[in-house]
């Protein structure tokens, strides 16, 4: 009876998210490409939450967690990017594909899946497979360690 007059609350996939939310669960989505969130991965997250937006632990920790619900209740890739483009000016989304590749390198794999949602992202993004390319070689530089 209370679900018939309580007004509904939005789900974490309608209401808009913040685009620190939304990029944190493309870092994350990104870690569960090949359907393996691996603790490097999630280490991997958590440096790039540091580096980019100066918080402590315990923010990170907080966002992350608040991505990770936001990652598994959007479906669709394409409202994460929307959200990032307002937060992430054109000429510093390659540094963002660094991050991201960053993050799938981690485990020192690189998966088919993880490959196919690079395509997509880069492409959302305004970027393509050659942004792409040089984003993964930097990421690998960097000690991402995948083949």
């Amino acid at each position: 009876m209370r679900g018939l007059i309580a007004p509904e609350r939005e789900s974490p996939a309608e209401a808009a998210p913040s685009s620190e939310t939304a990029l944190v669960a493309l870092l994350v989505r990104a870690a569960r490409a090949n359907d393996d969130y691996d603790t490097r991965q999630v280490a991997a997250i958590d440096a790039v939450v540091a580096r980019r937006f100066e918080v402590g632990p315990f923010e990170i920790a907080a966002l992350r967690r608040k991505a990770e619900a936001l990652e598994a209740a959007t479906g669709d890739t394409v409202h994460l990017t929307r959200a990032i483009k307002e937060l992430v000016a054109l000429e510093d989304r390659p540094a963002l594909l660094r991050d991201l590749w960053a993050v799938i390198l981690a485990d020192g794999k690189r998966h088919d899946a993880e490959n196919g949602m690079m395509r997509l992202v880069s492409n959302l993004l305004g970027l393509n497979d050659r942004d792409s390319a040089f984003a993964r070689q930097r990421a690998e530089q960097d000690g991402g360690g995948a083949e």
